[in-house]
């Protein structure tokens, strides 16, 4: 045995492992400790910053230690010239340097590595600029080291243009790399901004991005970082909000405002203003369910004054400072509600006008991604921008292709089935509004296109009679109380278990939910508040086989025909 290095036992090798973590939490507590006394007793010196180094060398995340840390420094900033400063800080980033190689995504590092750069009297960007590089080469979606690289960037005033070079090497050399993708989104709107679309590049920019996002795909087919980079591709930039729709009622003495787009309007602001026969109007705003939210709709009530029933006519406009939007409608004597509506049937509304060179350029990406497809037929982000492009090009002419085409990507991702669905059914109510013979249309027919959702309730404030059988809702959304003029509304043949939330309708008449799911009357129980509802059609729903189910509605909706069998 003389001569052999002795071998420790299992048990010998965990009990030492025990001590040695004894010792380092020990060593741990008491350097806390006396961090903590030294605070408490307001010893800001360099012992305090080198008990700090010891914690936090082994654990960066501790962010009330950084905190000391600034105190510390800011002190001593006080006390030493601008070359300690200087010396300081330049050991501050080296010790934070060898923090982050312990914990690359410290949020307390990266957060105390941008404090100590506005502080240090001469920061050296371009050493920053490269550490961010080998960071980068480490992990390409540290998104604290993006953002740290942005707040140097601006820092030091780097061009877009040098940074969307650096986005060109990143992704030359792995076209996976999302963060870089999303960067040039950030990028090129800067660099080529397009006068017509805020916030988008020139078609020119865009038409050369997509070839090369196109070489991504057929290098990676199944990465989603290229692919999601192409949906920004075809997507547009959101306009500023404008006033759709103007409704004025005399029956409920009310008006109300459509918006494009979710709009806040603050009580007692300017937001929103009212003129009656140019007189103005002080009116209280409110969303139609009454949670004041941002809104496509808003509402007020009218005094008896701006309704003058012996007046030949009332001119209401509504101005919308905050996108510099005005309209106006007229109510006439003898007419119990007036409007002004934007054309609903522009082609535009749910897609960007392509010109010649852009649509040459998208027919032929259409093309290599079906080419694509067929190498890679269960592809899920080839099948979906295959739908996209198709949605870009034309959306009615390429209709059934489309549908066609969400049935193979269902079966090929039936874990985002439900997604898809409601996608589908978006796309569908957008066909519908763009084939809608015109704008003030009072009858609306959505029925048997199986809709999961109701979308683009706000371009439909004038609809009388919605037709939505024979589809797959669940429930309906609170945004149907934009349907100001609603009369008849079927939901025969769908899903749709409960009418809990659904905010009252002031004009509708008659409801017809035969063969839903309906399975007690509290589920009606929105239905009370509705002031014209006289007719409610509710044969195949479960409740139909509760023997007090008609006395109990009876006693609900006491002015209301219900029919059960």
């Amino acid at each position: 045995m003389h001569g052999r290095l002795k071998v420790k036992t299992t048990e010998e090798q965990a009990e030492a492992k025990r001590l040695e973590r004894e010792k380092k939490l020990c060593h741990y507590v008491a350097a806390t400790t006396a961090i903590f006394e030294k605070r408490k007793t307001g010893q800001l010196d360099k012992e305090a910053l080198e008990l700090t180094n010891q914690i936090l060398g082994v654990n960066p995340d501790f962010a009330t230690l950084w905190n000391f840390r600034r105190e510390i420094i800011l002190c001593l900033e006080q006390e030493g010239s601008s070359e300690e400063m200087q010396s300081l800080c330049r050991g501050e980033l080296s010790f934070l340097e060898s923090c982050l190689r312990v914990n690359p995504k410290s949020y307390g590092t990266w957060h105390h590595r941008c404090w100590v750069m506005e502080h240090v009297p001469n920061p050296d960007w371009a050493r920053e600029l490269e550490l961010c590089a080998k960071f980068l080469e480490i992990d390409e979606r540290n998104f604290h080291c993006w953002d740290y690289r942005r707040f140097v960037v601006q820092r030091a005033q780097v061009s877009a243009a040098d940074e969307l070079h650096f986005t060109d090497r990143l992704i030359t050399r792995n076209f996976s790399n999302y963060s870089s993708w999303h960067y040039r989104s950030c990028l090129l709107p800067r660099l080529h901004p397009d006068p017509q679309q805020p916030g988008r590049p020139t078609e020119a920019v865009l038409l050369k991005e997509l070839e090369l996002v196109q070489n991504a795909f057929f290098t990676d087919p199944n990465d989603q970082s290229a692919w999601f980079y192409h949906r920004w591709l075809l997507g547009r930039a959101e306009p500023e909000p404008t006033i759709l729709c103007v409704y004025v009622s005399r029956e409920d003495s009310s008006l109300a405002v459509a918006f494009s787009q979710p709009v806040v309007v603050t009580p007692g602001s300017c937001d929103l203003l009212l003129f009656a026969d140019e007189a103005p109007l002080t009116v209280n705003w409110r969303t139609p369910d009454g949670r004041n939210r941002p809104g496509l709709m808003w509402l007020c009530d009218l005094p008896a004054s701006a309704l003058n029933e012996h007046w030949p006519q009332h001119i209401f406009r509504v101005h919308w400072a905050g996108g510099q939007s005005q309209k106006e409608c007229v109510l006439f004597k003898g007419r119990s509600d007036g409007w002004c509506r934007d054309s609903v049937t522009e082609e535009q509304m749910f897609r960007c006008e392509l010109s010649v060179e852009k649509s040459t350029v998208l027919q032929s990406e259409l093309e290599s991604c079906k080419e694509l497809q067929a190498l890679e037929p269960e592809n899920k982000w080839c099948l979906l921008t295959i739908i996209l492009l198709m949605r870009a090009l034309d959306p009615l002419v390429y209709e059934r292709e489309t549908l066609s085409y969400f049935d193979t990507l269902k079966a090929a991702d039936p874990m985002r089935s439900a997604y898809l669905d409601d996608l589908r059914s978006r796309f569908l109510v957008e066909n519908s509004i763009l084939r809608m013979e015109y704008a003030e249309a009072r009858v609306v027919d959505l029925s048997g296109r199986g809709l999961t959702v109701l979308c683009h309730l706000e371009q439909l404030p004038l609809v009388t009679h919605l037709n939505l059988a024979g589809n797959r809702l669940r429930g309906l959304p609170p945004a149907l109380a934009m349907l100001r003029c609603l009369q008849v509304l079927e939901l025969d043949g769908n899903q749709i278990e409960t009418l809990e939330g659904l905010p009252p309708l002031p004009r509708l008449e008659e409801l017809s939910a035969c063969s839903n799911r309906i399975q007690r009357p509290s589920n009606l129980r929105p239905l009370a508040s509705f002031p014209k509802l006289h007719l409610l059609a509710l044969r195949g729903n479960p409740l139909g086989d509760l023997p007090d189910a008609q006395s109990e509605l009876a006693a609900l909706l006491p002015r209301v025909e219900i029919t059960l069998a």
